[in-house]
């Protein structure tokens, strides 16, 4: 159940690059407690600049971008590690760090203790399945596409954050592990009741684990609402487009 709270804020958010290309034109966006909203968008959409921006590693020509009430603008990014964790698309783990390394990259920042890390290590690997013991020492490369994904996830919670942050977790893995990982992630929202942004350009995936979705064009957020709402009353012919795509690919 979503707690009506708003964890992040963005309002009237502009992006042009130096180009001139408008990346992101008045995006108004209230993210919840406890909720999981999907970015959907084609290329060049916007979804991973406004990623990016809830991340603080890109920053709105105008507008303004809130966690929890104060401006992400100039804070520290250390301090916004401590609420916000990280999944990129490909794991983005270290490859000459163990497995026990990676996952506590952020509590090593932290200052945590060798023996604080090394619990909190062990009850994430619990957490995802994977035997502490055979995998703390092992290293990325000996690893399969869906095990790193796992562990990428585990470090995103390893100091606890509010609000997790995926970059399309599941878009180069092969089918049979993405859908085994989808199912693992939908149990495990529902358990960690983290705030959680994920962007994916799937809309089967945005419509399984998203409480709500939002469709970005061009720039521009076409419409947000909760996956019934998208496929009862699509707002955007380009909605209906994407839906129809859906359907199409299911029919036998």
């Amino acid at each position: 159940m979503v707690i009506n709270s708003s964890v992040l804020s963005i309002h009237n958010v502009c992006k042009e690059f130096g180009t001139g290309v408008q990346a992101l034109q008045h995006i108004d966006l209230e993210i919840f407690y406890g909720e999981t909203v999907v970015l959907i968008g084609e290329s060049g959409s916007g979804k991973t600049t406004l990623l990016r921006m809830l991340n603080g590693l890109d920053h709105p020509s105008s507008g303004a971008v809130r966690i929890h009430g104060k401006s992400m603008h100039g804070q520290n990014p250390i301090e916004l590690r401590r609420h916000i964790g990280y999944v990129q698309q490909d794991g983005g783990l270290l490859p000459h760090w163990t497995v026990e390394e990676n996952i506590g990259l952020v509590p090593l920042l932290l200052g945590w203790t060798e023996e604080h890390r090394a619990t909190r290590v062990q009850a994430l690997l619990e957490l995802i399945h994977l035997d502490f013991n055979h995998y703390r020492t092992r290293y990325p490369i000996e690893l399969s596409g869906g095990q790193r994904q796992r562990i990428a996830f585990a470090r995103a919670l390893a100091a606890d954050p509010d609000i997790i942050l995926l970059d399309e977790p599941f878009g180069a893995l092969d089918a049979i592990t993405r859908h085994q990982l989808q199912e693992e992630f939908l149990s495990l929202k529902q358990r960690l009741k983290k705030t959680m942004v994920m962007v994916t350009h799937d809309i089967d995936e945005a419509l399984l684990l998203g409480d709500r979705i939002a469709v970005l064009k061009d720039g521009h957020l076409l419409q947000i609402g909760s996956p019934a709402e998208l496929l009862d009353t699509p707002a955007h012919a380009y909605i209906s487009q994407l839906l129809q795509h859906r359907s199409q690919r299911k029919s036998p």
